[in-house]
């Protein structure tokens, strides 16, 4: 009974802020938990536990050296935690910014300012890439070109040469050229300009991607994974057209269904119908 009185006095106690902050605090660690779960960082973690149980063991048996050292180490558990589960936290940031819902509350803040000249520059650039992308398709030219949108892309930039000039059929023909020293790396562009050429990009860390796809692919899906831009692929194998969004795939495309897709993804237009296409996501067809 004094157990039960006890237990009823603290909970009368307890504020609707308080059951507010327990639920915050349960939603933080419940994400925590998906966020590590199957990844590197769950290994890592079972190993920061091991080293709690080492400590209190320690502090029972007075194990003084032993104690102090584990003492001072998880002290320094913030700093600690943060260096090795970085790429965990990176991710689960992106998503939060990365949320479709964050989008369309923001959308007309985004868009403000943008003017005439910018949609003009942006359908030309799509218009040149689709010419472009047949082309190469013919030719079995590979090529692997980022449409910014939202998130900027200044680091990939800055690991190929900036070159911040309008888009032409010629200049992508001459940027991808088989010989030519940028050609094994990606174009950026950015409002309807081509940014930058030669950049390196991430590879997908998805291991369910199709095993046919290659190094191009992968980069593309990469990019799409870890920002919101748009990313052109041509195969230089088979010549086949394939779109990156948000890590899914989208190939098989035509000239004006590419234009079309590509209207619908940077400038917001009337989604298209899709059986002109296939869609792939995470090597799984789905027609």
């Amino acid at each position: 009974m004094d157990i039960f009185n006890n237990l009823w006095s603290i909970i009368k106690t307890i504020q609707f802020r308080d059951v507010i902050d327990i639920l915050a605090i349960a939603l933080i660690v419940f994400g925590l938990f998906r966020l590590i779960r199957e990844t590197r960082a769950a290994q890592l973690l079972k190993g920061v536990l091991l080293l709690l149980g080492v400590y209190i063991l320690s502090s029972v048996f007075n194990l003084m050296m032993l104690s102090t050292l584990l003492r001072a180490f998880f002290e320094a558990s913030v700093v600690i935690i943060t260096v090795i589960f970085q790429p965990e936290i990176r991710k689960a940031l992106e998503q939060v910014g990365k949320n479709k819902n964050w989008g369309k509350y923001f959308k007309m803040f985004a868009n403000y300012g943008k003017s005439d000249e910018w949609e003009k520059a942006v359908r030309k650039s799509i218009v040149d890439a689709a010419d472009t992308s047949i082309l190469f398709s013919r030719s079995r030219t590979g090529a692997l070109l980022v449409f910014e949108r939202e998130i900027m892309l200044s680091d990939i930039a800055s690991t190929g040469t900036v070159v911040d000039a309008e888009t032409s059929v010629a200049l992508f023909g001459n940027i991808f050229f088989n010989k030519a020293p940028l050609h094994d790396g990606a174009s950026i562009i950015r409002d309807g300009k081509l940014f930058a050429a030669g950049c390196i990009l991430p590879l997908t860390s998805d291991k369910s991607v199709d095993i046919n796809l290659g190094t191009r692919h992968r980069a593309a899906l990469g990019i799409s994974e870890q920002s919101d831009a748009v990313v052109l692929v041509v195969s230089e194998e088979t010549g086949v057209i394939s779109l990156a969004v948000g890590g899914e795939l989208m190939r098989d495309f035509t000239r004006d269904t590419l234009i079309k897709k590509l209207n619908e993804l940077l400038l917001d237009e009337v989604e298209e119908d899709e059986s002109k296409y296939r869609r792939f996501r995470k090597g799984r067809k789905k027609e």
